[in-house]
C-alpha cells in the first residue's frame, strides 16, 4: 500500500436513532489533526480563526452555479445521484425524485420507508437504500426486486457496477459487496493486519463510496481523512488525503462526507463544518474549489468539528453527470445547486 497524497499516491426514526448512537459512541474520539498529530487535545483556550479559514481565494473557485437553486420539494432529502445522460435523482421523504438536467421533475418513485442512500447503474436501474436493505427500480419507476434485509445496518451509499453492487454500511464501518441479484459476496474495509488494512473509522453517519473508472472501488474513510482504493475482493491498493484545516486537506473529526467522480478523471469531495466542495486530481492533489459557504448560501454556523456531535446539522452530498456538471445537494435546505466549470 502506498500513501498517494502529494506523491503517486436523516428523516426516519431508525436513522435518527442511528445518528444518536454514533454521537453517543464517539464522544471520546481523539482529533488527530491537532497538536502535530500527537493525539492530544488542544487546551480550552485554543481557537480556530474560523473567519479566515472560511475565506476562499476567488482565484481558486473554478466553478460557477448554473441557474438558481432547485427545490426538491422534500422535507428531508438524504442523497443525490446523477446519470451520464444528465438526469439526477434525489432520495428522501419515502421517495426517489427523478429530475432532468434543467431541474424539472420527471417523476416520483414511492418507497415504503425513508431512504438513506441511492445508486444508479449504467443500465438505468435505480438502487434505493432503505437503512438496512436495498430495493431496485427500473428507470420508469417499476420495482424490479427487493433484497433481503441486513441484520442491523445503516446504508449510506450505493455503487452499482456491471456485475457487482457495493453498499457502505456506516453502522458497521464496512463496505458490503453483492451480486446483481442481491446475494452477499463479501465485506471490504474491516481491520486486517495481514492485508495492511487499518480499518475504516466512521465517527458520524457519513460514509461514501464509488466505482472509479480504473475498476477499483473508492471508499471514503472519514475518520482518517482520506480516500482509499480497494479491489473488489478487498485488497487495499493505496490511499490519499490528510487531516488539515487548510484547503488542501480535510478538517475536523470526520471529513470528507461525500465523494463523486469526474468523467475526465479526478474527484469531487464535500465537507461539513467548514462547508466546502472541492476537486482533486487522481493523485489526491487539490485542483480547486467548486463552492464554499458563500456560493452555497450557507447560513448555519461554520466550525471545525472536534467531535461528531459538534456538527449534528445536515450536510452536503454531490453527484456528477457525463458532462462534468456537479450537482450539490444541500440537506439542510433540501435544494440542489448545479455547478459547471468557469
Amino acid at each position: 500500500m502506498k500513501d498517494r497524497f502529494g506523491k503517486i499516491n436523516n428523516g426516519s426514526a431508525a436513522v435518527l436513532l442511528a445518528i444518536g448512537a454514533f454521537a453517543a459512541g464517539f464522544t471520546g474520539y481523539v482529533l488527530l489533526d491537532r497538536a502535530n498529530h500527537s493525539g492530544k487535545r488542544a487546551g480550552a483556550d485554543y481557537r480556530y480563526p474560523i473567519e479566515e479559514l472560511a475565506k476562499i481565494d476567488p482565484a481558486k473557485i473554478l466553478y460557477r452555479q448554473v441557474g438558481t437553486a432547485i427545490e426538491t420539494g422534500m422535507e428531508s432529502a438524504a442523497a443525490i445521484e446523477a446519470d451520464w445522460a444528465g438526469n439526477f435523482y434525489v432520495a428522501g421523504d419515502r421517495a426517489v425524485a427523478v429530475f432532468s438536467g434543467d431541474g424539472s421533475k420527471r417523476r416520483d418513485i414511492p418507497l415504503v420507508s425513508e431512504p438513506t442512500a441511492i445508486g444508479v447503474g449504467e443500465d438505468g436501474l435505480i438502487y434505493a437504500g432503505l437503512s438496512d436493505r436495498i430495493e431496485v427500480y427500473s428507470s420508469d419507476g417499476q420495482q424490479v426486486s427487493a433484497w433481503a434485509p441486513i441484520h442491523t445496518a445503516l446504508l449510506t451509499a450505493i455503487a452499482a457496477g456491471k456485475t457487482d453492487v457495493f453498499a457502505a454500511d456506516a453502522l458497521h464501518k464496512i463496505v458490503r459487496r453483492f451480486d446483481k441479484q442481491g446475494n452477499p459476496l463479501g465485506l471490504i474495509g474491516a481491520k486486517d493486519p495481514d492485508r495492511n488494512i487499518e480499518g475504516i473509522v466512521v465517527p458520524s453517519p457519513y460514509f461514501d463510496l464509488l466505482i472509479a473508472p480504473d475498476g477499483l472501488l473508492r471508499v471514503v474513510n472519514p475518520g482518517r481523512h482520506r480516500i482509499e482504493a480497494y479491489t473488489f475482493d478487498g485488497y487495499l491498493e493505496w490511499h490519499w488525503g490528510r487531516p488539515s484545516v487548510g484547503l488542501e486537506g480535510f478538517s475536523g473529526c470526520c471529513n470528507p462526507i461525500a465523494l463523486a467522480a469526474l468523467p475526465k478523471g479526478g474527484y469531487v469531495t464535500c465537507e461539513k463544518g467548514l462547508v466546502r466542495v472541492k476537486v482533486y486530481d487522481e493523485e489526491g492533489n487539490l485542483v480547486g474549489v467548486v463552492a464554499g459557504p458563500d456560493q452555497l448560501g450557507w447560513q448555519e454556523p461554520l466550525r471545525v468539528c472536534e467531535k461528531p456531535e459538534d456538527c449534528i446539522s445536515r450536510g452536503l452530498d454531490a453527484a456528477v453527470d457525463g458532462q462534468g456538471r456537479i450537482y450539490v445537494l444541500d440537506q439542510s435546505k433540501n435544494v440542489v445547486r448545479i455547478f459547471e466549470k468557469k
